[in-house]
């Protein structure tokens, strides 16, 4: 059967045109057209000379070299990457994750405050610099993830687990971003790290129910300081303004007996100039108005007696007032009734 194949090629060389020549031409030909390559839009054309770095090339047809001269690799630059840490996911068909697997020897980092931290987290990049990308590292998902993870140990290990667990998300996110990016630059990577998300951050599972247990205790302590707080609002002002108006009275009253005590002085002195003038008309004056302040007084109990029966009366001293006061003296009823049978 192979001398039966080598006749047929043997009778159609020997029919074709030209013969061998023909043929050389027709494999040249090709060998030379299989320098045509076409760049996509989100590539890169990176060409290379015998193994080494010649020319970038954009989007579009570009030529190079047949093999085994030059060759050519396209990276998609535009395409956003993902790397996991801390946990693996299986994706369906359809690119939609179907389960994770965590990976403790990657997750398990200490904090500040010598806690351990269960961080998981995904690190999104693209890139940057074909060149560098290609021909500068050798296993770019693997050097990102390394990166990464000393990136976020180093992050996690400077602060503390509350602000990890609660409201530092995002700072932590944004610290190791900007520390990964300067690891990333300093190794001529290539790559630009788009974000760094945490995808799930608690205390390990062991001693998870003791974290809740702090945690409800200092969710109490908050409250109560809340509370605490709002009550001393609440009477802080109250007792300031019942302070001022304490003040505020004390104030008035001090000026109120400041101004009467010194009218009192202006009118004695005042009388007293009046006194030293006329002492017969000042003294029947001064008497005159302290009847009628007596006399015209509602509150005042009087008893009018004669010349005469003055002199007979037993000096009266009203105890009415002394009798109501607790401490009012043994005698005091008796002495009132001796006053009141002086009566006329």
């Amino acid at each position: 059967m192979g001398e039966e194949l080598g006749k047929r090629l043997s009778s159609f060389r020997r029919r074709l045109p030209g013969g061998p020549k023909i043929v050389i031409l027709v494999l040249l030909g090709l060998w030379l057209l299989s320098g045509i390559y076409i760049v996509e839009p989100d590539e890169a054309g990176v060409v290379q000379r015998f193994g080494a770095y010649v020319a970038t090339t954009g989007p579009g047809p570009h030529y190079h070299l047949p093999f085994p001269f030059e060759s050519v690799k396209t990276p998609k630059v535009s395409q956003v990457r993902r790397v996991e840490v801390g946990f693996r996911s299986t994706f369906a068909r359809d690119g939609s994750p179907l389960q994770t697997r965590p990976v403790n020897e990657e997750s398990l980092m200490l904090t500040r405050d010598e806690n351990i931290v269960d961080v998981q987290f995904i690190v999104q990049y693209q890139i940057s610099n074909p060149v560098d990308y290609l021909f500068k590292i050798e296993h770019p998902d693997g050097t990102v993830k390394s990166a990464a993870e000393a990136a976020m140990r180093e992050i996690i290990g400077n602060s503390e687990i509350d602000s990890v667990l609660t409201a530092g998300k995002v700072k932590v996110q944004g610290d190791t971003k900007v520390l990964l990016q300067s690891m990333l630059n300093r190794y001529d990577c290539g790559i630009d790290v788009v974000a760094v998300q945490l995808q799930d951050v608690h205390p390990p599972r062991e001693v998870i129910d003791a974290f809740k247990d702090v945690s409800s205790a200092r969710e109490d302590k908050v409250r109560f300081v809340n509370e605490a707080e709002a009550y001393a609002n609440d009477i802080v002002p109250k007792a300031r303004g019942r302070a001022a108006a304490i003040l505020n009275e004390a104030a008035a009253y001090t000026g109120q007996v400041v101004r009467l005590a010194k009218g009192e002085a202006d009118r004695f002195s005042a009388l007293c100039a009046e006194y030293v003038k006329a002492k017969d008309a000042t003294r029947e004056r001064l008497y005159i108005e302290g009847m009628e302040s007596i006399l015209s007084n509602p509150n005042l109990e009087k008893i009018i007696m004669s010349d005469a029966a003055a002199k007979q009366a037993v000096p009266y001293l009203s105890l009415d007032a002394v009798r109501q006061t607790p401490h009012a003296p043994a005698g005091g009823q008796d002495n009132a009734a001796t006053v009141r049978r002086t009566k006329p």
